[in-house]
């Protein structure tokens, strides 16, 4: 899966020379919260977040009255306010590695740039999506949690034994931070009749042992 398939192709974008009131009332109004700054020929110069108005406001807001205020908004403009370092992604990044980008540097989201032009943007709330969507939680169904050796072939047992009680398994999911070297956690989605769990889930608990941390 790639950001072409997550990503928002709406754009709400602001100008260079737009005033901070235009932005103001974007934000707002879509109930978003990261404004790229383009210039005429789509070109992203800039990134602007509901954060950064506010980071740019307390000190001046102060000392105004509002119809100062609302003054400051019209004449300060987004290129004063924006960030100009901005961190891009291309259509075909893989999710998973737009993912890490926003997280390792603290970021709401990515401006999709393709041949330097802004086609889309991905933001928190659409990675929150991807999760909901590739776990399958939305569809209900029944979780199983497993500590389990990293070793060849033993997610296919687990598969095995979840299947053997009449579960179909939608989604997995793996991580080896938490536990000892040389084990991983897997979340298994799947399928299937509420009676069976109890006994799946004895199984699963003889089969592997959970090992200290």
């Amino acid at each position: 899966m790639f950001v072409s398939d997550w990503m928002t192709t709406k754009v709400y974008t602001v100008n260079p020379d737009s005033p901070l009131s235009d932005a103001v009332k974007l934000l707002r109004e879509k109930a978003i919260k990261h404004l790229p700054v383009v210039d005429r020929h789509n070109r992203v110069t800039g990134i602007l977040s509901d954060r950064d108005i506010k980071e740019y406001m307390p000190s001046k807001a102060t000392t105004l009255d509002i119809f100062e205020l609302h003054n400051m908004l019209l004449e300060t403009r987004a290129e004063k306010v924006m960030k100009k370092k901005v961190v891009t992604a291309a259509p075909n990044l893989p999710i998973e590695e737009a993912a890490m980008i926003m997280h390792d540097k603290n970021i709401g989201c990515l401006p999709v740039v393709e041949d330097d032009k802004l086609v889309g943007i991905i933001s928190d709330r659409d990675l929150f999506r991807v999760l909901v969507d590739i776990t399958g939680v939305r569809h209900g169904g029944n979780r199983f949690y497993v500590v389990m050796p990293d070793k060849p072939g033993v997610t296919g047992e687990v598969l095995e034994i979840i299947k053997k009680h009449g579960f179909r398994p939608d989604s997995v999911l793996t991580t080896y931070e938490g536990v000892r070297k040389g084990y991983k956690r897997v979340v298994v989605r799947a399928m299937g009749e509420e009676r069976n769990v109890e006994a799946t889930t004895l199984e699963l608990d003889r089969s592997f042992a959970v090992p200290f941390l």
